[in-house]
């Protein structure tokens, strides 16, 4: 069963009471805070489709990575307090106007609430957008609420995700979690252009790491074979908060870094998914948190 108490939600296991007013490693109370819930754009076409993905957008975050592209509730904790039975009524009112899915983004800290808003089953897919680092054990409890498995592969390099988002056991972590994120979906299935069960694993090139990337390109090829799995290679980097003073993070990525990696995923035969051009790497893409649709 999820708690809040003694907390083990995700990988850090910080054991906390947040019922009681302790906070661990992600800074949350026990109760579901969410910053944004309306039609989204951004995603891959296959998330977004024509109407848009109904994106709850949840504060907070167990990871702290610098570069954050949504910092203000990640990181901040902005956001407003819901209890279950009003996560429900905000899914069903997205439904309504006709949204493709409901995709919870960064959801994993709130689950002891979230999971009873899903009951009974919505009419569309849900989506599960996460960065990747979750606990295996927590994601069984997911098992029949999740359609659509939507995390980052964010690093290959322990030392890097360590220095980045304070987490060196990242690699091995994503790697067990996307393995029973797959268990759980299985082979990705798309109805009328619109992804309604599976795995899409993505992944944001970083400037200078393109050693990185290739890592994680390896360990999906690796893993999957065609049909199997999406993945999904963004160049959207935006350099936001500290990246800014962090070279090489304070620049954007360069046009021969993200044709590296994409022809890395040629050679490895990653074929079914997504590549992004350059005209993503801006914050247009970065929704407003201005706790719209709460």
């Amino acid at each position: 069963m999820l708690s809040y108490t003694r907390c083990t939600l995700c990988p850090r296991g910080c054991g906390v009471d947040r019922t009681a007013g302790q906070v661990g490693f992600c800074r949350m109370p026990g109760q579901v805070r969410a910053a944004r819930a309306a039609a989204h754009y951004w995603e891959e076409p296959l998330i977004s489709g024509s109407f848009g993905s109904g994106a709850v957008f949840f504060s907070g975050c167990t990871l702290r990575c610098v570069y954050c592209q949504n910092a203000e509730l990640s990181h901040g904790g902005f956001g407003e307090t819901l209890d279950s039975r009003r996560l429900r009524v905000i899914f069903e009112r997205l439904v309504d106007e006709g949204v493709q899915n409901i995709n919870l983004v960064t959801p994993t800290h709130f689950l002891p609430d979230i999971l009873p808003a899903l009951r009974p089953r919505l009419p569309v897919p849900v989506v599960y957008n996460c960065g990747g680092y979750e606990s295996v054990e927590t994601l069984r409890a997911l098992e029949g609420y999740v359609d659509v498995y939507l995390p980052d592969f964010k690093y290959s390099d322990a030392a890097l995700a360590a220095r980045l988002s304070g987490a060196a056991d990242y690699p091995a972590a994503c790697a067990a979690a996307i393995a029973e994120m797959y268990r759980q979906a299985g082979p990705y299935r798309v109805e009328d252009g619109q992804l309604v069960r599976g795995l899409l694993v993505r992944h944001l090139v970083l400037p200078g790491y393109v050693d990185n990337s290739l890592g994680v390109v390896d360990w999906f090829a690796d893993h999957f074979a065609p049909g199997e799995a999406l993945f999904s290679l963004m160049a959207q980097y935006t350099p936001m908060e500290r990246a800014r003073t962090l070279p090489p993070l304070d620049r954007v990525v360069l046009e021969d870094e993200y044709a590296a990696v994409r022809s890395w995923m040629d050679l490895r035969g990653v074929c079914d998914g997504f590549v992004q051009d350059f005209t993503a790497a801006v914050r247009d893409f970065i929704p407003a948190f201005d706790l719209t649709g709460l």
